[in-house]
C-alpha cells in the first residue's frame, strides 16, 4: 500500500518563519540524500536554504555531481527538466510547484515549432540549410527537437560560441524561443539586422516573403521575456543624466536598444561577477530579474557600491515566484516520510536526445 502524501492545504497558512524553522529541520533529517538548488531570480525567503546558486544549467551539472538522492529545485518547470536529464538514474528531480513555469519558453512548443520547420521546408532544405537551436529555457522536448535535427542548446552565457558552431553545420539557424537573446548575439557577432527576420508562429509562413527567408542567417521566434520587456532605452538615458559615472549592465534577454545603450551585457553570472570586480564605490544601472538586483544591492553596499534597478515599476519573474516557503517545507516534509512529490521526469527517448543537443553545447563552450 502507498502511503498518502502530506497535504498542501494546511502549509498554505503557515507564516514564513515557521516554515524556515521547519524546512530546516527537514533539512538536517535528510543530511546529504538532499541537495537544494536556488535559481538566482528566487525570492530571498527561499533562496537562502539552497545548497547551491546560479543559473539553471549551473545549477543541474553541480546537482549531477553531488552525492544527493534528491534535487529539489527552487527556479520553473524547464530547470527541473534539464536536472532530470543531466543526474543520475538514482537521482530524482523535485519541482516544489508545478505551476512554476516559465512564460518564455510556453511561447515556443513542439506542435508550433515542427510546423514551423516543415513551412521552411516549402522553400528550402532545413535538414540542410537551418540548423535549430533552442534556449535553454525551452521544454525538454524542443531539446530534444535540436538533438535529432542535428541542432543544439544555448545558454546566455555561451550564445556566440554555438552559434558560431550552428554557422559551421549550416548557412541558417533556427533560433527560438527568445528573439531577443538570438538577435543581441547575431548583433555583437556582425550580422546586419536586416538578415536576422522574426518568424511569426501565429501566421502563415512565419510572417515571411520567401526572400526574407532565402536572405535570413538567423531566423529568431516570436518570443520574449516579459520580465527583461520592461527595460527600455529611456531608462538608461535618465540614469545617465543623473549620474554620467555610473555604469550600465543588462541580461541578453533585454531589447537591442537597451543592450547597445548598455556598457556591459551578459549573463545573471556575468553580471554578479563584473559588479563584484568592479572598484568600490562604484555605481550600476542593472536590467535584469528584480530579487538578483536587490541581492546584489545588499551585498556590496558595504563595499560602497551602488545598485540601482533598471525599470522604475516592479518586475520579478512571477512564476519563478511562486515557489515560496510553504511550498518548499511540504515538499521536504513529504521526502522526510519517505514520499516523493512533485517529482519531474522527463521521458527516456525526449531525454536522450535533448541530452544529445545539450552534449553538443558542452563541448563548443567554452
Amino acid at each position: 500500500m502507498v502511503a498518502t502524501a502530506l497535504a498542501l492545504e494546511p502549509y498554505a497558512g503557515l507564516d514564513d518563519a515557521a516554515c524556515d524553522a521547519r524546512i530546516r529541520a527537514a533539512r538536517e533529517a535528510l543530511g546529504e540524500r538532499l541537495v537544494i538548488l536556488g535559481h538566482h531570480y528566487q525570492r530571498d525567503e527561499v533562496f537562502r536554504h539552497a545548497d547551491y546558486s546560479g543559473d539553471s544549467l549551473k545549477l543541474s551539472r553541480q546537482a549531477a555531481a553531488s552525492a544527493a538522492e534528491y534535487i529539489v529545485f527552487c527556479g520553473v518547470h524547464f530547470m527541473a527538466e534539464v536536472a532530470d536529464i543531466l543526474s543520475r538514474p538514482d537521482q530524482v528531480a523535485i519541482l516544489p510547484d508545478l505551476v512554476a513555469g516559465c512564460s518564455m519558453a510556453d511561447m515556443a512548443d513542439l506542435e508550433r515549432v515542427e510546423a514551423a520547420w516543415a513551412a521552411l521546408g516549402e522553400v528550402l532544405d532545413p535538414e540542410t540549410s537551418v540548423t535549430p537551436v533552442t534556449y535553454i529555457n525551452s521544454s525538454a522536448d524542443l531539446k530534444a527537437f535540436c538533438g535529432r535535427h542535428g541542432g543544439i542548446v544555448c545558454t546566455s552565457t555561451n550564445a556566440r560560441h554555438v552559434l558560431e558552431w550552428a554557422f559551421g553545420q549550416r548557412e541558417k539557424v533556427l533560433f527560438f524561443p527568445d528573439q531577443h537573446l538570438g538577435r543581441n548575439t547575431g548583433d555583437a557577432m556582425g550580422i546586419p539586422l536586416e538578415e536576422m527576420v522574426v518568424w511569426d508562429p501565429d501566421q502563415p509562413g512565419g510572417g515571411l516573403s520567401r526572400e526574407a527567408v532565402q536572405r535570413a542567417r538567423i531566423i529568431l521566434w516570436k518570443g520574449f521575456c516579459s520580465v527583461h520587456q520592461m527595460f527600455r532605452p529611456e531608462h538608461i538615458d535618465a540614469f545617465r543624466a543623473r549620474h554620467p559615472e555610473g555604469l550600465v549592465i543588462s541580461h541578453p534577454e533585454a531589447s537591442l536598444e537597451v543592450c547597445r545603450k548598455s556598457d556591459y551585457v551578459g549573463s545573471t553570472e556575468y553580471i554578479i561577477r563584473t559588479v563584484a570586480e568592479s572598484p568600490p564605490g562604484t555605481r550600476w544601472l542593472v536590467g535584469t530579474e528584480l530579487n538578483l538586483v536587490n541581492r546584489l544591492h545588499e551585498r556590496f553596499r558595504g563595499e560602497g557600491k551602488q545598485v540601482h534597478f533598471m525599470a522604475p515599476t516592479v518586475c520579478m519573474c512571477s512564476t519563478m515566484f511562486r515557489i515560496d516557503p510553504q511550498h518548499l517545507c511540504w515538499t521536504l516534509e513529504n521526502l522526510v516520510e519517505g514520499r516523493v512529490v512533485n517529482r519531474i521526469q522527463v521521458p527516456p527517448p525526449v531525454a536522450d536526445q535533448a541530452r544529445t543537443a545539450l552534449d553538443r553545447m558542452l563541448e563548443v563552450s567554452p
